[in-house]
C-alpha cells in the first residue's frame, strides 16, 4: 500500500503532526534517522486509534512507501541537518516529487534549497509551522511558499490539518518560495514584542501597583474573554496563578530565571526590517529586552550602584488598569502594523506578491499570536492595497485615538517610577513619528550636509541644494552624484 505523504523527522513536533494528517484520514509513511522514534511513533498511532502510520527503515524504503508524485515533509533541525536530509531523500526521488521542510528557516537558504532541487526537477516548499507541539497535533498554522503547483499537490492535506477558525483554513498559498519563511519569520517577530509588551505590564501590575499572582491571574483571564483575547494573554493567567511544582510555597513563575532565550528568528525580523527600510521599534525593543535580561550577572552588580527614583507615583488602582488594557491593546496593534509592513516592503521587493489578509487569516489560530484583534486586521487588510499602515484603518485609527491618553500615563507611569516599558514606549513612539507631517529629520539632514556635504531637498522648491554653513565649507560644484547609494 502506497501512503499519501511521507514525514521524515520524529522528534515531537514532527510525531504530532504525522499523527494530525493521520488523524484526518490521510496514510502517512514516517522516517528517522533512528529507528526507535519510528516505533515509537508507529505505537502511539496505534493506540491513538489505530492511525494509519507506517514505518519505514531508511531513506530507500521511505521513498519506496509513498504515492507519486511523492509528498515529504521534513521536520529535523534547521541548517545542515535539513542540506543532509533533502540530499539523502533525493536520491530517490523523482520529477514531479515535492519536499516539504516544516521548521524554522532561515528563508535565502529556502531559495537556495529550492534552485537546487528545481534542477533536478524535484519542488521544494517552505511552510513555517505555528502552534508549538499541541498545535502540530490539533491543528497548527501553516505558512507555505513554494511553486505553486507543489502547493496544489499539498493542499488537500494541508488545508485538511492546518488549525480551523471558523469555515476557514489557517493555511493558505502565500507565494513563491522563501515567501512562507519570510512570514513565519515576521510571526515570530510580532511574538517577541507580544510577549514583551505582556511582560511589561505584568511588571507595572506587579511592581508599581502592587498586584499578587491571584490578582493577577484573574485580570488576565478577565482580559481573555475580550477584545485582548489569545494565546499568549491565555497562558498568562495559567502561568501566573501556576503554585511551585519544585517544593516551594509560592508561584513557580516568581522562581523562574529572568534570563530569556531565543532561537534566532526575532533577530532575523529586525536585520529584515533595517534590510527593507522598515521601522520595527517594537520587535527591536524586545529583542534588545533579551539581551539585556542576558547580562544578569552584570545587572545584579548594577543595582547596588545606580539609582533608580526613590519614591513611587502615587496612582489609582482602578485607573492604572483600565490603562494598562488600552495600552496593551494600542501597542498590539502598532507591532501587527510594523510587522505586516515588513511583509509588504519584502513582498514588494521581491515580487512575491504575499496577500497581508491571508497572513492575518492564518494567524488567527493555532499558531502562538493568535488573537482576536487579527479578525479586525484581516478585515482592515481586505482587498485595500492602498493602506499604507493599519493605524490608519478607520476602525484601528478610532480606537488608537481613543486610547492614546491612557497609554501615554501607562509609559509616564513607567518612567516615573524607574520600571522599564521598552517595546510600550517604543510603539508609542512609533505611532507619535507616525502621525506628524513634520519630524526634526530636517536637522539631521542639515547635520549630514554640514560634515559631509550630503545635500537636501527644500520645502518650497524643488532640487537638491547644499548650503556653505561655514567659512570652511567651499561649493561642492555639480551636486548630481552627491546622493549615489542613499538608501
Amino acid at each position: 500500500m502506497s501512503c499519501d505523504i511521507g514525514l521524515w523527522g520524529l522528534a515531537v513536533m514532527g510525531q504530532n503532526f504525522a499523527l494530525n494528517m493521520a488523524e484526518h484520514g490521510f496514510s502517512v509513511c514516517v522516517g528517522n534517522r533512528s529507528h526507535g522514534k519510528v516505533e515509537a511513533t508507529v505505537n502511539r498511532a496505534k493506540a491513538e486509534g489505530d492511525l494509519p502510520i507506517t514505518g519505514s527503515d531508511s531513506h530507500a524504503d521511505f521513498c519506496s512507501k509513498l504515492s507519486k508524485p511523492r509528498k515529504i515533509v521534513i521536520l529535523v533541525q534547521a541548517g545542515k541537518p535539513v542540506d543532509e536530509t533533502i540530499a539523502q531523500l533525493s536520491e530517490h526521488l523523482e520529477e514531479g516529487d515535492v519536499i516539504i521542510d516544516g521548521g524554522n528557516e532561515w528563508y535565502p537558504n529556502t531559495v537556495r534549497r529550492g534552485k537546487e532541487l528545481a534542477e533536478k526537477k524535484i519542488m521544494f516548499v517552505g511552510m513555517g509551522i505555528s502552534g508549538g507541539e499541541e498545535g502540530a497535533r490539533n491543528g497548527p498554522s501553516l505558512m507555505p511558499g513554494g511553486p505553486k503547483e507543489a502547493w496544489d499537490l499539498i493542499a488537500p492535506i494541508m488545508t485538511k490539518c492546518a488549525a480551523q477558525v471558523g469555515d476557514e483554513a489557517c493555511t493558505g498559498y502565500l507565494g513563491p518560495i522563501g515567501a512562507g519563511n519570510y512570514v513565519k519569520m515576521v510571526h515570530n517577530g510580532i511574538e517577541y514584542g507580544d510577549m514583551q509588551l505582556i511582560s511589561e505590564v505584568y511588571d507595572v501590575m506587579k511592581n508599581v501597583i502592587g498586584m499578587d499572582n491571584e490578582e493577577m491571574a484573574a485580570l488576565f483571564e478577565e482580559w481573555n474573554t475580550g477584545e485582548l483575547e489569545s494565546f499568549l494573554i491565555e497562558i498568562t493567567g495559567k502561568i501566573l496563578k501556576k503554585k511551585d511544582d519544585q517544593g516551594g510555597d509560592g508561584y513557580v513563575v516568581d522562581s523562574v530565571l529572568d534570563k530569556t532565550g531565543m532561537k534566532g528568528t526575532g533577530r532575523w525580523t529586525v536585520q529584515e526590517a533595517a534590510e527593507q527600510s522598515v521601522a520595527a521599534p517594537t520587535i527591536a525593543a524586545s529583542l534588545d529586552s533579551r539581551y539585556l535580561s542576558g547580562r544578569k550577572e552584570e545587572r545584579v552588580a548594577a543595582e547596588n550602584i545606580l539609582e533608580g527614583p526613590k519614591t513611587k507615583p502615587n496612582v489609582d488602582k482602578t485607573q492604572i488598569i483600565a490603562d494598562l488594557k488600552s495600552a496593551l491593546y494600542c501597542a498590539k496593534v502598532v507591532s501587527y502594523a510594523q510587522g505586516l509592513g515588513i511583509i509588504r516592503a519584502a513582498s514588494e521587493k521581491m515580487e512575491w506578491n504575499v496577500d497581508l489578509a491571508l497572513c492575518a487569516r492564518m494567524w488567527r489560530g493555532g499558531c502562538i499570536i493568535r488573537a482576536r484583534l487579527l479578525a479586525g486586521i484581516q478585515d482592515a487588510v481586505q482587498g485595500n492595497e492602498k493602506l499604507a499602515n493599519l493605524m490608519v484603518d478607520p476602525g484601528f485609527a478610532k480606537e488608537l485615538n481613543e486610547r492614546q491618553l491612557a497609554w501615554r500615563r501607562i509609559v509616564t507611569l513607567g518612567i516615573a517610577s524607574g520600571v522599564s516599558t521598552p517595546a510600550m514606549s517604543a510603539s508609542l513612539s512609533y505611532y507619535d513619528q507616525y502621525r506628524r507631517s513634520r519630524l526634526p529629520a530636517n536637522l539631521v539632514q542639515a547635520q549630514r550636509d554640514f560634515f559631509g556635504g550630503h545635500t537636501y531637498e527644500r520645502t518650497d522648491k524643488e532640487g537638491v541644494f547644499h548650503t556653505l554653513w561655514d567659512e570652511a565649507h567651499k561649493d561642492l560644484g555639480d551636486l548630481a552624484g552627491r546622493t549615489a547609494g542613499e538608501l
